[in-house]
Protein backbone atom coordinates (compact mmCIF):
# COMPACT_ATOMS: atom_id res chain seq x y z
CA UNK A 1 0.00 0.00 0.00
CA UNK A 2 1.15 3.07 -1.36
CA UNK A 3 -0.11 6.63 -1.69
CA UNK A 4 1.83 8.08 -5.21
CA UNK A 5 1.68 11.35 -6.52
CA UNK A 6 0.24 11.80 -10.12
CA UNK A 7 -0.71 14.12 -12.68
CA UNK A 8 -3.95 15.25 -12.43
CA UNK A 9 -6.52 15.49 -15.54
CA UNK A 10 -6.51 18.88 -17.14
CA UNK A 11 -9.72 18.47 -17.75
CA UNK A 12 -11.48 16.52 -14.63
CA UNK A 13 -13.35 19.49 -13.13
CA UNK A 14 -15.19 20.21 -16.50
CA UNK A 15 -15.73 16.49 -16.35
CA UNK A 16 -16.91 16.34 -13.16
CA UNK A 17 -19.46 19.52 -13.33
CA UNK A 18 -20.86 17.73 -16.74
CA UNK A 19 -21.81 14.30 -14.98
CA UNK A 20 -23.19 16.47 -11.88
CA UNK A 21 -20.34 16.25 -9.36
CA UNK A 22 -20.93 19.58 -8.45
CA UNK A 23 -19.51 19.33 -4.82
CA UNK A 24 -15.92 18.52 -6.03
CA UNK A 25 -14.89 21.32 -4.00
CA UNK A 26 -16.19 22.63 -0.63
CA UNK A 27 -15.65 25.93 1.10
CA UNK A 28 -12.64 26.48 -1.50
CA UNK A 29 -11.08 23.22 -0.10
CA UNK A 30 -10.60 19.84 -2.65
CA UNK A 31 -13.09 17.02 -1.97
CA UNK A 32 -12.22 15.09 -4.80
CA UNK A 33 -8.29 15.29 -4.92
CA UNK A 34 -6.27 12.95 -7.55
CA UNK A 35 -2.86 14.75 -7.18
CA UNK A 36 -1.96 11.37 -5.67
CA UNK A 37 -3.47 8.17 -5.37
CA UNK A 38 -3.42 4.62 -2.92
CA UNK A 39 -2.15 1.53 -5.10
CA UNK A 40 -2.29 -1.54 -3.97
CA UNK A 41 -1.26 -5.24 -4.35
CA UNK A 42 -4.26 -7.47 -5.32
CA UNK A 43 -3.22 -9.94 -2.83
CA UNK A 44 -3.96 -6.85 -0.11
CA UNK A 45 -7.08 -6.04 -1.40
CA UNK A 46 -8.70 -9.78 -1.37
CA UNK A 47 -6.97 -10.90 1.57
CA UNK A 48 -7.18 -8.08 4.15
CA UNK A 49 -10.34 -5.90 2.07
CA UNK A 50 -12.62 -7.47 0.42
CA UNK A 51 -12.56 -11.13 1.94
CA UNK A 52 -12.66 -9.69 5.88
CA UNK A 53 -15.35 -7.42 4.85
CA UNK A 54 -17.67 -9.54 3.46
CA UNK A 55 -16.95 -11.87 7.15
CA UNK A 56 -17.85 -8.50 9.29
CA UNK A 57 -20.96 -7.77 7.00
CA UNK A 58 -22.05 -11.45 8.04
CA UNK A 59 -20.95 -11.17 11.39
CA UNK A 60 -23.10 -8.36 12.01
CA UNK A 61 -26.02 -10.06 10.41
CA UNK A 62 -25.34 -12.49 13.65
CA UNK A 63 -25.23 -9.32 16.01
CA UNK A 64 -28.55 -8.19 15.41
CA UNK A 65 -29.98 -11.65 15.63
CA UNK A 66 -28.34 -11.86 18.94
CA UNK A 67 -29.52 -8.14 19.94
CA UNK A 68 -33.01 -8.88 19.02
CA UNK A 69 -33.07 -11.84 21.39
CA UNK A 70 -31.28 -9.88 24.26
CA UNK A 71 -33.89 -7.23 26.16
CA UNK A 72 -30.78 -5.64 27.68
CA UNK A 73 -29.23 -5.49 24.58
CA UNK A 74 -31.89 -3.98 22.31
CA UNK A 75 -32.54 -1.79 25.47
CA UNK A 76 -29.01 -0.29 24.86
CA UNK A 77 -29.83 -0.03 20.91
CA UNK A 78 -31.44 3.64 21.32
CA UNK A 79 -34.21 2.15 19.17
CA UNK A 80 -37.88 3.71 20.99
CA UNK A 81 -39.23 1.01 22.88
CA UNK A 82 -43.21 2.00 20.73
CA UNK A 83 -41.06 1.22 17.59
CA UNK A 84 -38.81 -1.87 18.42
CA UNK A 85 -41.10 -4.59 17.46
CA UNK A 86 -41.70 -2.97 13.50
CA UNK A 87 -37.75 -3.37 13.57
CA UNK A 88 -38.12 -6.73 14.73
CA UNK A 89 -40.83 -7.62 12.44
CA UNK A 90 -38.25 -6.66 9.79
CA UNK A 91 -35.72 -8.58 10.35
CA UNK A 92 -37.85 -11.92 10.83
CA UNK A 93 -39.54 -10.93 7.85
CA UNK A 94 -36.18 -11.06 6.39
CA UNK A 95 -36.36 -7.81 4.22
CA UNK A 96 -33.59 -7.28 1.68
CA UNK A 97 -30.71 -5.11 2.28
CA UNK A 98 -29.31 -3.13 -0.54
CA UNK A 99 -25.65 -1.37 0.60
CA UNK A 100 -23.64 -0.20 3.23
CA UNK A 101 -19.66 0.97 3.88
CA UNK A 102 -17.24 -0.48 6.24
CA UNK A 103 -14.71 1.89 7.68
CA UNK A 104 -11.67 0.05 8.06
CA UNK A 105 -8.13 1.05 9.47
CA UNK A 106 -5.89 -0.65 7.15
CA UNK A 107 -1.71 0.36 6.61
CA UNK A 108 -1.28 -2.44 4.01
CA UNK A 109 0.38 -4.88 6.28
CA UNK A 110 -1.66 -6.26 9.54
CA UNK A 111 -5.45 -7.07 9.52
CA UNK A 112 -7.72 -4.28 8.64
CA UNK A 113 -9.30 -3.09 11.40
CA UNK A 114 -12.96 -2.24 11.75
CA UNK A 115 -13.65 1.65 12.98
CA UNK A 116 -17.61 1.27 12.26
CA UNK A 117 -20.16 0.59 9.80
CA UNK A 118 -22.88 2.75 8.12
CA UNK A 119 -25.08 0.36 7.05
CA UNK A 120 -27.99 3.10 6.47
CA UNK A 121 -27.22 6.38 5.17
CA UNK A 122 -23.71 5.78 3.50
CA UNK A 123 -22.28 8.85 1.22
CA UNK A 124 -18.96 9.27 -1.13
CA UNK A 125 -21.26 6.14 -2.95
CA UNK A 126 -20.49 7.79 -6.88
CA UNK A 127 -17.29 8.85 -5.81
CA UNK A 128 -16.68 5.53 -5.13
CA UNK A 129 -18.44 3.83 -7.71
CA UNK A 130 -18.33 5.81 -10.87
CA UNK A 131 -15.62 9.29 -10.52
CA UNK A 132 -12.93 6.98 -9.54
CA UNK A 133 -13.86 4.50 -12.33
CA UNK A 134 -13.73 7.14 -14.83
CA UNK A 135 -10.58 8.93 -13.43
CA UNK A 136 -9.14 5.22 -14.03
CA UNK A 137 -10.05 4.71 -17.77
CA UNK A 138 -8.51 8.08 -18.59
CA UNK A 139 -5.42 7.95 -16.67
CA UNK A 140 -4.94 4.65 -18.79
CA UNK A 141 -5.74 5.54 -21.77
CA UNK A 142 -3.11 8.90 -21.31
CA UNK A 143 -0.26 6.57 -19.91
CA UNK A 144 -0.66 8.09 -16.44
CA UNK A 145 -1.37 4.85 -15.47
CA UNK A 146 0.09 1.52 -16.62
CA UNK A 147 -2.76 -0.73 -19.01
CA UNK A 148 -2.90 -3.21 -16.74
CA UNK A 149 -3.50 -1.13 -13.48
CA UNK A 150 -7.30 -1.92 -12.23
CA UNK A 151 -9.05 -1.01 -9.45
CA UNK A 152 -11.59 -2.78 -6.83
CA UNK A 153 -14.91 -1.28 -7.69
CA UNK A 154 -17.38 -3.99 -9.31
CA UNK A 155 -19.88 -1.31 -7.27
CA UNK A 156 -21.89 -0.39 -9.92
CA UNK A 157 -22.76 -3.87 -11.38
CA UNK A 158 -23.70 -5.18 -8.32
CA UNK A 159 -26.46 -2.55 -7.00
CA UNK A 160 -28.13 -3.17 -10.95
CA UNK A 161 -28.02 -6.70 -10.21
CA UNK A 162 -28.98 -6.03 -6.51
CA UNK A 163 -31.85 -3.57 -7.49
CA UNK A 164 -32.95 -6.19 -10.32
CA UNK A 165 -33.10 -9.13 -7.48
CA UNK A 166 -34.88 -6.99 -5.15
CA UNK A 167 -37.65 -5.47 -7.67
CA UNK A 168 -39.50 -6.22 -10.44
CA UNK A 169 -38.74 -4.89 -13.77
CA UNK A 170 -41.31 -1.92 -14.37
CA UNK A 171 -41.71 -1.61 -10.56
CA UNK A 172 -41.72 2.39 -9.35
CA UNK A 173 -39.49 3.26 -6.94
CA UNK A 174 -38.89 7.17 -5.06
CA UNK A 175 -35.74 7.63 -3.92
CA UNK A 176 -35.71 11.08 -0.93
CA UNK A 177 -33.11 12.76 0.52
CA UNK A 178 -33.36 16.58 2.54
CA UNK A 179 -33.54 19.57 0.42
CA UNK A 180 -30.62 21.43 -1.03
CA UNK A 181 -27.67 18.72 0.24
CA UNK A 182 -25.88 18.39 -2.73
CA UNK A 183 -23.92 15.47 -1.50
CA UNK A 184 -27.21 13.47 -0.44
CA UNK A 185 -28.97 14.30 -3.75
CA UNK A 186 -25.79 13.36 -5.73
CA UNK A 187 -25.88 9.86 -3.74
CA UNK A 188 -29.77 8.82 -4.44
CA UNK A 189 -29.35 10.61 -8.13
CA UNK A 190 -26.88 8.01 -8.53
CA UNK A 191 -28.56 5.20 -6.94
CA UNK A 192 -31.45 5.92 -8.99
CA UNK A 193 -29.08 5.43 -12.07
CA UNK A 194 -28.71 2.05 -11.18
CA UNK A 195 -31.98 1.41 -10.65
CA UNK A 196 -32.92 2.57 -13.38
CA UNK A 197 -30.19 0.33 -15.23
CA UNK A 198 -32.29 -2.49 -13.44
CA UNK A 199 -35.26 -1.57 -15.42
CA UNK A 200 -37.43 0.18 -12.45
CA UNK A 201 -39.15 3.05 -12.62
CA UNK A 202 -37.53 5.59 -10.48
CA UNK A 203 -39.15 9.31 -8.73
CA UNK A 204 -37.40 11.88 -6.43
CA UNK A 205 -38.97 13.36 -3.76
CA UNK A 206 -37.31 15.65 -1.18
CA UNK A 207 -37.88 14.06 2.60
CA UNK A 208 -39.47 17.20 3.41
CA UNK A 209 -42.18 17.37 0.87
CA UNK A 210 -43.37 13.39 1.82
CA UNK A 211 -46.59 13.40 3.09
CA UNK A 212 -49.83 11.33 4.31
CA UNK A 213 -52.85 10.44 2.41
CA UNK A 214 -56.24 10.03 3.60
CA UNK A 215 -55.48 6.43 3.67
CA UNK A 216 -52.46 6.72 6.46
CA UNK A 217 -50.23 5.75 2.54
CA UNK A 218 -47.04 8.40 2.47
CA UNK A 219 -47.21 10.62 -0.61
CA UNK A 220 -44.78 12.75 -2.35
CA UNK A 221 -44.89 16.12 -3.54
CA UNK A 222 -47.44 15.48 -6.54
CA UNK A 223 -49.77 13.45 -4.62
CA UNK A 224 -48.34 10.44 -5.79
CA UNK A 225 -48.75 7.22 -3.28
CA UNK A 226 -45.38 6.12 -2.00
CA UNK A 227 -45.19 2.28 -2.36
CA UNK A 228 -41.54 1.67 -1.98
CA UNK A 229 -38.98 4.29 -0.81
CA UNK A 230 -35.26 4.41 -0.46
CA UNK A 231 -34.59 7.34 2.16
CA UNK A 232 -30.92 8.46 2.36
CA UNK A 233 -32.33 9.50 6.19
CA UNK A 234 -31.58 8.09 8.85
CA UNK A 235 -33.59 5.39 10.81
CA UNK A 236 -32.70 6.74 14.45
CA UNK A 237 -34.02 10.56 13.14
CA UNK A 238 -37.39 8.28 11.26
CA UNK A 239 -37.90 6.66 14.93
CA UNK A 240 -38.27 10.11 16.35
CA UNK A 241 -40.08 12.02 14.47
CA UNK A 242 -43.64 12.02 14.53
CA UNK A 243 -43.93 10.34 11.48
CA UNK A 244 -43.00 7.32 12.80
CA UNK A 245 -46.26 6.24 14.44
CA UNK A 246 -47.93 5.44 10.41
CA UNK A 247 -45.50 3.92 9.69
CA UNK A 248 -46.87 0.33 10.26
CA UNK A 249 -50.08 0.87 8.33
CA UNK A 250 -48.79 2.81 5.08
CA UNK A 251 -47.97 -0.32 3.67
CA UNK A 252 -44.43 1.13 2.36
CA UNK A 253 -41.10 -1.09 1.72
CA UNK A 254 -38.77 0.73 3.17
CA UNK A 255 -34.85 0.57 1.22
CA UNK A 256 -32.94 0.22 3.70
CA UNK A 257 -35.24 -1.79 6.00
CA UNK A 258 -35.64 -1.05 9.65
CA UNK A 259 -33.51 -3.70 10.65
CA UNK A 260 -30.30 -1.55 9.39
CA UNK A 261 -31.09 0.81 12.33
CA UNK A 262 -29.06 -1.84 14.77
CA UNK A 263 -26.32 -2.05 12.11
CA UNK A 264 -25.76 1.47 11.66
CA UNK A 265 -25.87 2.17 15.11
CA UNK A 266 -22.29 2.18 16.79
CA UNK A 267 -23.96 0.29 19.68
CA UNK A 268 -22.99 -2.99 17.32
CA UNK A 269 -19.34 -2.55 18.01
CA UNK A 270 -19.59 -4.12 21.66
CA UNK A 271 -21.92 -6.25 20.89
CA UNK A 272 -19.73 -8.21 17.69
CA UNK A 273 -16.42 -7.86 20.35
CA UNK A 274 -18.98 -9.88 23.04
CA UNK A 275 -19.51 -12.65 20.15
CA UNK A 276 -16.49 -12.88 18.51
CA UNK A 277 -13.71 -11.41 21.08
CA UNK A 278 -10.39 -11.32 19.76
CA UNK A 279 -11.20 -11.73 16.18
CA UNK A 280 -8.49 -9.84 14.22
CA UNK A 281 -10.50 -7.44 12.63
CA UNK A 282 -12.53 -6.19 15.84
CA UNK A 283 -11.33 -3.66 17.95
CA UNK A 284 -11.95 -3.86 21.72
CA UNK A 285 -15.37 -2.33 22.36
CA UNK A 286 -17.80 -1.48 25.33
CA UNK A 287 -20.46 0.26 25.80
CA UNK A 288 -19.64 3.22 28.15
CA UNK A 289 -20.59 2.16 31.67
CA UNK A 290 -18.93 -1.28 30.97
CA UNK A 291 -15.48 0.44 29.49
CA UNK A 292 -14.19 0.29 33.40
CA UNK A 293 -15.28 -2.95 34.55
CA UNK A 294 -15.28 -6.54 34.52
CA UNK A 295 -15.84 -6.91 31.01
CA UNK A 296 -13.38 -4.59 29.74
CA UNK A 297 -10.61 -6.33 31.74
CA UNK A 298 -9.17 -8.50 29.07
CA UNK A 299 -8.97 -5.72 26.45
CA UNK A 300 -7.20 -3.54 29.52
CA UNK A 301 -3.71 -3.21 27.93
CA UNK A 302 -5.46 -2.55 24.59
CA UNK A 303 -7.82 0.23 25.86
CA UNK A 304 -4.53 1.54 28.13
CA UNK A 305 -2.97 2.02 24.87
CA UNK A 306 -5.73 4.60 23.41
CA UNK A 307 -9.39 4.60 23.79
CA UNK A 308 -12.02 6.54 21.23
CA UNK A 309 -15.21 7.58 22.77
CA UNK A 310 -18.22 7.46 20.52
CA UNK A 311 -21.80 8.23 20.63
CA UNK A 312 -24.35 5.72 19.18
CA UNK A 313 -25.84 8.38 16.12
CA UNK A 314 -23.15 10.27 14.38
CA UNK A 315 -21.95 11.91 11.48
CA UNK A 316 -19.15 12.78 9.68
CA UNK A 317 -16.45 12.30 13.25
CA UNK A 318 -19.09 14.62 15.40
CA UNK A 319 -19.23 13.87 18.59
CA UNK A 320 -15.52 11.92 19.01
CA UNK A 321 -13.33 11.92 22.10
CA UNK A 322 -9.52 10.19 21.29
CA UNK A 323 -7.41 9.94 24.47
CA UNK A 324 -3.96 8.52 24.31
CA UNK A 325 -1.73 8.72 27.12
CA UNK A 326 0.55 11.45 26.85
CA UNK A 327 -1.66 13.53 24.16
CA UNK A 328 -3.98 15.83 25.18
CA UNK A 329 -7.48 14.65 24.46
CA UNK A 330 -8.40 15.07 20.66
CA UNK A 331 -11.83 16.28 20.72
CA UNK A 332 -14.17 16.90 17.25
CA UNK A 333 -14.95 20.29 16.82
CA UNK A 334 -18.60 19.17 16.13
CA UNK A 335 -20.66 18.07 19.07
CA UNK A 336 -23.74 18.50 17.75
CA UNK A 337 -24.55 14.05 19.08
CA UNK A 338 -23.04 14.22 22.40
CA UNK A 339 -26.51 13.73 23.90
CA UNK A 340 -26.38 10.60 22.51
CA UNK A 341 -25.10 7.18 24.89
CA UNK A 342 -21.93 6.48 23.99
CA UNK A 343 -19.15 3.73 23.12
CA UNK A 344 -15.60 3.46 24.11
CA UNK A 345 -13.43 1.76 21.32
CA UNK A 346 -9.90 0.98 21.15
CA UNK A 347 -7.82 3.23 19.25
CA UNK A 348 -6.46 2.04 16.66
CA UNK A 349 -3.58 4.49 14.83
CA UNK A 350 -5.08 5.29 11.08
CA UNK A 351 -1.27 4.95 9.53
CA UNK A 352 0.26 7.91 8.08
CA UNK A 353 1.32 8.05 4.54
CA UNK A 354 2.22 11.64 2.71
CA UNK A 355 1.14 13.40 6.36
CA UNK A 356 -1.81 12.21 5.76
CA UNK A 357 -4.32 9.70 7.35
CA UNK A 358 -6.36 7.27 5.13
CA UNK A 359 -9.17 5.17 6.16
CA UNK A 360 -10.63 2.76 3.90
CA UNK A 361 -14.45 2.45 3.02
CA UNK A 362 -15.23 -1.20 1.83
CA UNK A 363 -18.64 -1.07 0.23
CA UNK A 364 -20.96 -3.90 0.50
CA UNK A 365 -23.93 -4.26 -1.66
CA UNK A 366 -26.34 -7.44 -0.68
CA UNK A 367 -24.08 -9.48 1.65
CA UNK A 368 -20.84 -9.20 -0.50
CA UNK A 369 -17.64 -6.38 -0.70
CA UNK A 370 -17.25 -5.56 -4.20
CA UNK A 371 -15.36 -2.30 -3.92
CA UNK A 372 -13.90 0.31 -1.74
CA UNK A 373 -13.24 4.28 -1.70
CA UNK A 374 -10.77 5.80 0.05
CA UNK A 375 -10.83 9.50 2.42
CA UNK A 376 -7.83 10.89 3.73
CA UNK A 377 -7.30 14.03 6.11
CA UNK A 378 -4.53 15.41 7.63
CA UNK A 379 -6.31 15.20 11.17
CA UNK A 380 -6.76 11.84 13.02
CA UNK A 381 -10.53 12.14 12.49
CA UNK A 382 -12.41 11.39 9.46
CA UNK A 383 -14.61 14.66 9.01
CA UNK A 384 -17.15 15.71 6.16
CA UNK A 385 -14.14 17.81 3.99
CA UNK A 386 -12.01 14.70 4.45
CA UNK A 387 -10.49 14.74 0.93
CA UNK A 388 -12.15 11.46 -1.29
CA UNK A 389 -9.14 9.82 -3.03
CA UNK A 390 -8.57 7.20 -5.69
CA UNK A 391 -7.09 4.07 -5.67
CA UNK A 392 -5.74 1.85 -7.84
CA UNK A 393 -4.87 -2.00 -7.88
CA UNK A 394 -1.00 -3.29 -9.30
CA UNK A 395 -0.21 -6.78 -9.79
Amino acid sequence: MERVSLPERPDWKSKAEALGFRFHTMYGEPYWDESSAYVFSLAQVERDIEEPSTELHAMCLEAVAAILASEELIGRMGVPAAHRDMVAASWRDREPPLYGRLDLAYDGAGPAKLLEYNADTPTALYESAAFQWLWLEDMRASSGLDPDDDQFNGIHEALVARFGAMLAQGDHLHFASARDVEEDFATVEYLAWAAKDAGLVAHYVAIEDIGLTDAGQFCDGENRVIGTLFKLYPWEDMLADPFADAIPGAHCRFIEPAWKALVSNKGILPVLWRLFENHPNLLPAFFEDEATGPAAVRAREALARGRVTKPLFSREGASIRIEVPGRAPLVAADQSYDHHPKVVQAYQPLPTLGGMHPVIGAWIVGDTCVGMGIREDAARITQNLSRFKPHVVRN
